[in-house]
């Protein structure tokens, strides 16, 4: 379980947070319940037409004014069919509302929310909050209090007839209701804690079953097929034992519901045959009660697992609000916003052109899940076109100064400058459409080659995409498919390999034309072809442009303006590759040792 869902509160915790996106549909649900209402009051006045034909056409051996009891019977079905459309229809556009209202917040909420929440939670996690729990949602709103509804208003329905025509025979009903609801309450419960239970185990078979088809290789390599066979029935075996519990009580309740059915209605026609015999009540009416007999239980029920299911939606509503609440440790304020805009509604119209200056001003600097400071009181002046080498072991800590420089994050202490000003007096937006990033594994989006440049700029023309690609010599790969701009990349570029994905990946930070480029390691997993390729066109991107390159290959970096040394998560020297060179500190060792090892691995 996800630690935010061990301190939920219930059960009304959070409620209120929904109401914006359940109020402007108010009009619409009240008119649902209304002529829900409506149809489940008709269905409780239905036995009565049953009542009055057995005792006028069947007890009175007389067809007369059949006619007019079939019209009305008609109409009022004709009726009821009318208004359970309404019903059913309001029904469905209320669920798809609240979930499209509920789903657009909460993604659009997901996009202002810093790196930090989402090195905190799973993917897994905040897709089952953005698609499981406000679909459960929508579904409560609608179908579910409709039920509740519906439900409710044919038990009072029930009850107001029979007290009308018989209270004794009402009386034989309602002694044993109290009954039947503890049972229900009871199994219900019984049933809610396996139904939970079944759920996660389906869960975790899931997750497993996803293991091991992704990992099949490396579960080869390992030669761990016999451990994940055994854990996968382990979850199975759980899951059938669970499943077989479940249906024990299942079948136990349907058949306790079907023998209380049984005793009321062996009371009714017990207690219906003596009056009959009395004189008090005709056949008619004891067929009313035989009907109700037979027919109550299943709404209570109804009621009962309705409420239940209510009861543990609180969950779900509570999970989705913290989520809409959860606030950013990076935002901008008020005064930042009025001015420029926010990342949804942009005042680009303020926004200054971006020059490339950028200063570290005294930064001191820890993660927000940390405790240890990552940077200390740092110091560093970037003037504009200056290319930044990082390097340092994998896990040093060498993309902290990236992730301040594009304010991923927000300095503990002092002041990241750009162009002489504090990156929080400008908008995240106008900043990051001025930064080109271009990681170790680059991401393209589902759809065509175009679609993905153009996330660079929009409005880009083909002969400008098709100029960009010549830059970073990725022309040819595109000329080579079927379709050229047009081609499909796959989801997540699926259908390329990795060097063809870089090459489009640099296409698009060029044809963004940023003032400020970073390369993350952007060559570390490539071929060699293809790495001489890209180095060829680093040269030409950040011609220009402040750029800082996060480097695994020493030799690519050493013709940058400066090099930052990164040693367990600190910059432990900076210099040009010379002035590190003749120190002979840390930066020679890593610099010597991938010498060596380039040496061993040609002579070998």
């Amino acid at each position: 379980m996800h630690e935010e869902d061990k301190n939920v509160k219930l059960p009304f915790f959070g409620i209120p947070r929904l109401f914006p996106y359940v109020k402007k549909y108010r009009v619409r649900i009240f008119f649902m319940i209304l002529f829900g209402a409506l149809s489940s009051a008709i269905d409780a006045f239905y036995p009565l037409f049953n009542r009055y034909a057995i005792d006028h056409f069947v007890g009175g051996r007389s067809l007369q004014g059949i006619g007019t009891f079939g019209l009305l019977y008609v109409c009022v079905l004709a009726f009821q069919a009318a208004i359970n459309y309404y019903s059913a229809f309001s029904c469905g556009r209320v669920e798809m509302s609240v979930n499209k209202d509920l789903r657009d917040a909460a993604f659009n909420h997901l996009q202002t929310l810093s790196f930090s929440y989402y090195n905190q939670n799973s993917v897994g996690y905040i897709h089952a909050r953005v698609m499981s729990d406000t679909g459960l949602i929508g579904e409560s709103v609608s179908w579910r209090m409709m039920n509740l509804v519906w439900n409710g208003a044919y038990v009072l329905g029930v009850l107001i007839v029979m007290l009308c025509i018989n209270v004794r025979l009402s009386l034989c009903i309602l002694l044993l209701l109290p009954a039947a609801v503890l049972l229900m309450t009871y199994f219900q419960k019984k049933l809610l804690f396996y139904n939970r239970r079944i759920r996660e185990i389906n869960s975790q078979i899931t997750g497993s079953y996803n293991e091991g088809i992704t990992g099949i290789r490396t579960i080869k390599v390992l030669n761990i097929e016999e451990k994940m066979d055994r854990d996968f029935y382990q979850e199975t075996l759980t899951m059938k034992k669970t499943s077989i519990r479940e249906a024990h009580f299942s079948a136990f309740f349907i058949s306790s519901v079907t023998m209380m059915s049984a005793v009321v209605l062996s009371l009714v026609l017990w207690q219906g045959a003596a009056l009959t015999r009395e004189g008090i009540i005709r056949i008619g009416t004891l067929s009313v009660f035989m009907s109700y007999a037979i027919e109550l239980l299943e709404p209570i029920q109804g009621i009962i697992e309705t409420l239940a299911a209510l009861a543990g939606i609180q969950v779900n509503i509570e999970r989705l609000t913290r989520l809409l609440g959860e606030e950013s440790d990076v935002a901008d304020s008020p005064e930042v916003i009025e001015k420029y805009g926010d990342m949804f509604h942009p005042k680009k119209e303020n926004w200054e052109e971006l020059q490339g200056d950028v200063e570290f001003e005294d930064v001191s600097f820890r993660y927000p899940d940390g405790d240890e400071y990552v940077l200390q009181h740092f110091n560093l002046k970037i003037p504009r076109g200056t290319n930044v080498a990082i390097v340092g072991e994998t896990g040093a800590g060498k993309s902290t100064l990236v992730n301040l420089v594009c304010r991923f994050f927000e300095p503990t202490e002092g002041r990241v400058l750009i162009d002489g000003k504090d990156a929080r007096d400008r908008s995240q937006l106008w900043l990051h459409s001025n930064i080109g990033y271009v990681l170790q594994s680059p991401h393209l989006f589902s759809g065509t080659v175009r679609d993905n440049l153009r996330y660079g700029r929009p409005d880009a023309s083909d002969g400008e995409i098709w100029e960009a690609l010549r830059i970073v010599s990725a022309d040819q790969v595109v000329a080579r498919m079927d379709k050229g701009l047009d081609s499909d990349v796959g989801e997540g570029g699926s259908l390329l390999s990795t060097g063809e994905k870089q090459l489009l990946s640099f296409a698009r930070a060029v044809l963004a034309d940023p003032r400020i480029l970073v390369l993350d390691e952007a060559t570390s997993s490539i071929d060699t072809v293809t790495e001489k390729i890209i180095q060829g066109a680093i040269g030409k991107v950040i011609e220009g442009r402040t750029s800082f390159v996060i480097a695994h290959r020493l030799s690519t970096i050493v013709d940058a303006d400066v090099i930052l040394v990164v040693r367990d998560g600190r910059i432990i020297d900076q210099g040009t590759h010379r002035e590190l060179m003749q120190r002979r500190g840390y930066y020679y060792e890593l610099y010597t040792r991938q010498y060596e090892e380039l040496l061993w691995g040609e002579s070998a």
